[in-house]
């Protein structure tokens, strides 16, 4: 639905965002909700592990997927045991219909005793860390309960969580009580790039600089769309007063010890400084602690190792770390470094120019996507790719008809000279990668914010493509 398929009597700015969301909240969770659907479905048990960052839509998925069906949704709380109890208790009278189970004290294993009679009943633990928080022999307890009681019976039992190192290491871990039990898992991604054009009908370049500050994240989206439309500007969307301005020390803070090392190796890395030795430079840490903290970073999946497309593990010589989400990469780039600044101006200086540079980054990941929806070639494998002080943007390949894609991304308005330059530089560079040469049908191709003669660049042969084409 677009705003122009929208009734006119919805003049109300705060229904049309309201009706917006709905229509685009689901609009990239098909395969979960298909997924989840199946399983509800079935006749058997199902134990599912369902987890990813704060504010990704963990709980709108749950609610949507358990829409018509009969559910028990309990929302721990950060409170003692007894408490957590007493509440679920209630969940479950006021779910089943057996209402005597509120006012009794009956425990964990006489409560699931009833859950387990009814048919194809779905049980939603929301923010389980917080259940156990307080009592980790709760692991075991449900271990028991599942063993002895769940997994003959056709209950949907669901734990989800918005911190990843404890879904992953009480839950997922081989050592966890609960390993081997779980029949599903979900880790919710970000939405993509493209989703965020359906918030609010606004233009693709407005889309790409939101992205960059907020990543495929939901809540953020729809935050900063809201803002925008009702005439804030770009910088006023991480002042003092607004969630982007400390939800991501937050987040870390959640997870990790010794937040401020921390923050320290995130701005190293969201300042360009990729590099293993780069970062032990930026941050003066030894390389024992950097090692071991960009573990526990990557552990958490706030960054990731990168190496050149034809590369692994193996060739540690050429890796570098990157930020795996544009919300973090924006904070540690713009907001961390320049809290005083912001909270006694408003503003960044800068921010202006330098955002404008830093969205080339992301312009990069934006066109990946492009490539890989559009199918502009039919690829087994895409990823950015260096040697020797070379770089191309993305290469895309096919292992099997050998075909190859090298593709330029420019965050700027493009004449049509310039364009050229762009690919014959390109193709200069593509005769230095070693993959299947003399056995290979190259493609080259060009991406931009605007590209004068796209469509005679096309026409010789080139893939081209700009936000036009968004």
């Amino acid at each position: 639905m677009s705003l122009k398929k929208m009734p006119k009597d919805l003049n109300s700015f705060h229904t049309v965002i309201i009706i917006m969301w709905q229509v685009v909240k689901f609009v990239d969770r098909k395969e979960e909700l298909a997924f989840l659907a199946k399983a509800f479905d079935s006749n058997r048990a199902e134990f599912i592990i369902l987890y990813g960052r704060r504010r990704i839509g963990k709980t709108e998925l749950i609610k949507e997927a358990i829409k018509n069906r009969k559910a028990i949704y309990f929302f721990a709380e950060e409170a003692i045991k007894e408490e957590n109890l007493v509440n679920f208790r209630k969940a479950v009278a006021d779910s089943t219909g057996h209402k005597y189970v509120e006012k009794s004290d009956m425990n964990w294993d006489e409560l699931f005793e009833i859950i387990q009679k009814e048919d194809k009943l779905i049980v939603i633990f929301d923010e389980f860390p917080n259940l156990i928080s307080d009592d980790r022999t709760l692991l075991s307890k449900f271990q028991k309960i599942w063993d002895a009681s769940l997994k003959n019976s056709s209950i949907k039992l669901i734990f989800c969580g918005s911190s990843i190192s404890m879904m992953e290491n009480y839950l997922l871990d081989h050592e966890s009580p609960l390993y081997g039990r779980r029949t599903g898992q979900i880790l919710l991604r970000p939405l993509k790039a493209v989703n965020i054009l359906e918030f609010m009908g606004m233009t693709a370049e407005t889309a790409v600089k939101i992205y960059g500050m907020t990543d495929g994240i939901p809540e953020y989206i729809k935050e900063a769309c809201y803002r925008l439309k009702n005439g804030e500007k770009f910088h006023e969307l991480f002042q003092q007063n607004k969630p982007a301005f400390t939800e991501a020390e937050i987040l870390i803070k959640n997870e990790l010890r010794e937040p401020s090392r921390y923050f320290m190796i995130l701005k190293a890395i969201a300042f360009g400084n990729t590099k293993f030795g780069e970062i032990v430079d930026f941050t003066g840490f030894s390389a024992p602690t950097i090692s071991k903290y960009l573990s526990n970073l990557a552990n958490i999946h706030i960054i990731k190792e990168s190496y050149p497309i034809f590369e692994d593990r193996e060739h540690r010589r050429n890796r570098r770390y990157e930020l795996s989400d544009n919300y973090f990469n924006f904070y540690f780039r713009f907001i961390y470094p320049n809290k005083s600044e912001i909270i006694s101006t408003g503003t960044i200086s800068v921010f202006d120019t330098e955002y404008n540079r830093y969205l080339g980054k992301i312009f990069e990941k934006v066109s990946k996507e492009i490539i890989i929806d559009k199918k502009l070639i039919n690829l087994t494998k895409i990823g950015r790719w260096w040697h020797k002080g070379r770089e191309i943007d993305l290469i895309a390949i096919n292992n099997d008809t050998k075909n190859i894609l090298f593709v330029e991304c420019k965050w700027k308005n493009l004449t049509k000279k310039q364009a050229e330059n762009i690919l014959r530089e390109l193709k200069e560079k593509s005769s230095h990668v070693d993959w299947n040469i003399g056995n290979r049908k190259e493609l080259f191709g060009i991406a931009a914010k605007k590209i004068e003669g796209k469509e005679e660049l096309k026409r010789k042969g080139y893939i081209a493509f700009d936000l036009d084409d968004f």
